[in-house]
């Protein structure tokens, strides 16, 4: 079972407390995994398709509940490579249906949820919860951070925009093969929905896994620049050396004031050693030490025509 999968799963078992619940959650999970469809006579019905059995016993559940109308139920097998059964949910073109479909907003090409958006927090986030069980899908934490959920109508995709940022939540929109995606790509924010949605169990796992990553992150950054440091400080060595030599093979060595000498015989004692361990040898600061060490190195180059 993938990590979107366990999220579904979750969700789909937390209790919904009435009938104006029921219809703000199913309403989103049918508008975000399904469609309308037109008979010859222009009568209008309705089609919710799943992979998710908790999913599908869902909407079957609720929506037995708040109507008379029984939809047809069947399971249909995918063309795709794995062959996953569908889930499919018929709602008929008939005047029962129609008047279920009228209520849950769902009767028009864009339906209407703007209402919501005036709606307490707790119905919003419902409405959040069922949108992702209808087309939602969510990276595992091990890998980068993403959660999406998609739906044919623009409408409901800027309806759900708008509950995500009101819940502060870092989220965007585009458009992807004639479909509105809303999607989130930051750590605190797919962690942060997990939890609105109600995914205690996923928000949990998420939170432990990315804890580990980040600190695996933040060691992998501080090796890396301490090995940075370390490759300075040996380059810088090399180069000092190399400079203190010219210096000796050209007799300007015997010239150099008493101070230089101290800096250089410092350097050649501990040929890898960083500034701080060298100021630890002698009665020099670091600072007195690099300023030393610089001022052999124009000196060398000078003699070299500036070509160390």
């Amino acid at each position: 079972m993938s990590f979107s999968e366990e999220v579904k799963h979750e969700v789909a078992h937390c209790a919904v407390e009435n009938d104006i619940d029921r219809q703000v959650e199913l309403a989103a999970i049918l508008s975000c995994g399904g469609t309308v469809f037109y008979t010859e006579h222009d009568r209008r019905g309705f089609e919710f398709s799943t992979i998710h059995s908790a999913v599908a016993r869902k909407v079957l559940q609720m929506w037995n509940h708040c109507f008379s109308l029984r939809p047809e139920v069947s399971v249909r097998q995918g063309v795709r490579l794995h062959k996953r059964n569908y889930y499919v949910l018929h709602i008929p073109p008939v005047i029962s249906g129609t008047t279920a479909l009228k209520q849950l907003h769902l009767l028009h090409d864009e339906p209407d949820f703007s209402t919501i958006l005036a709606q307490p927090k707790q119905i919003q986030r419902i409405f959040l919860r069922g949108a992702f069980m209808g087309s939602g899908s969510v990276n595992p934490p091990q890998r980068d951070y993403h959660l999406e959920i998609i739906t044919l109508y623009a409408s409901v995709a800027k309806v759900i925009l708008k509950i995500m940022r009101g819940l502060r939540l870092m989220a965007s929109m585009t458009e992807r093969k004639g479909m509105h995606v809303i999607y989130i790509k930051e750590g605190n924010s797919v962690a942060e929905f997990l939890q609105q949605i109600g995914a205690a169990q996923a928000y949990l796992q998420f939170e432990s896994v990315r804890v580990m990553k980040d600190m695996r992150n933040n060691v992998n950054r501080i090796v890396n620049c301490e090995t940075a440091n370390l490759q300075k400080t040996v380059d810088a060595a090399i180069r000092q050396r190399h400079c203190i030599e010219v210096l000796k093979k050209n007799g300007a060595y015997i010239r150099l004031s008493e101070k230089l000498k101290e800096a250089a015989t410092l350097r050649l004692l501990y040929p890898e050693a960083p500034l701080s361990e060298l100021a630890a040898h002698s009665e020099i600061t670091k600072s007195g030490l690099s300023h030393r060490l610089k001022k052999i190195e124009k000196l060398a180059q000078a003699i070299e025509g500036n070509d160390i």
